[in-house]
């Protein structure tokens, strides 16, 4: 049985939710993630950030080793608190996951758990900014998410690669701009001119 979408934000519930809660909730027309329990609406991408997320979800498609797939905006459980305490589900703009996590997923319903998860990217729009580069680099670090890739679509176009680096949370090496070039979590190579919006 699939539950009613949820109603506009006025109708939505007035405490906080468990994860279970939160998925219980269906379908809407607007973009939710859940934090600390509330119910929080994000923003539509714009067409660049759309664009860029597309583009780079293929490149990392074509270069995931066996065993892993990528998806866009999948609902992410932070694990972050038990079950039955008010939880955390984000929509990463990208989320590399182990293939059998995500099978079990669509066969059982549910979200993504933190601890199948590789690599998170977030594509930054106007207004994310603080949101990507501090509280969800926090929060995916806490979660124990391996790599976080973070995208900036301003002139030059760079991406911040972060790792967990124990208990400091995430480490980087700064921004790269032009071409970037990985081996981990896997070989990966990309021109960040190609996520431009022409």
């Amino acid at each position: 049985m699939t539950a009613a979408p949820l109603g506009p934000p006025e109708q939505w519930p007035r405490r906080l939710l468990t994860v279970a809660e939160y998925l219980e909730l269906g379908e809407t027309e607007y973009r939710t993630e859940l934090v600390e329990g509330q119910l929080m609406m994000a923003p539509r991408p714009v067409p660049k950030h759309m664009e860029a997320s597309h583009v780079l979800l293929a490149a990392i498609r074509a270069a995931l080793p066996q065993g892993y797939r990528a998806l866009a905006e999948i609902d992410l459980n932070l694990e972050l608190a038990p079950p039955d305490k008010p939880g955390f589900v984000r929509a990463p703009d990208i989320t590399v996951a182990r293939a059998e996590a995500m099978r079990q997923v669509d066969q059982g319903g549910g979200a993504v758990r933190a601890s199948d998860v590789l690599l998170v990217a977030e594509i930054i729009s106007p207004g994310s900014g603080r949101m990507d580069r501090r509280i969800k680099r926090e929060e995916y670090a806490d979660a124990g998410i391996p790599h976080y890739w973070i995208v900036d679509l301003s002139d030059p176009i760079s991406m911040l690669v972060c790792h967990l680096a124990g208990e400091l949370g995430y480490a980087d090496d700064g921004e790269v701009t032009d071409t970037f070039r990985t081996t981990k979590p896997f070989p990966f190579e990309l021109d960040l001119a190609s996520l431009a919006y022409d």
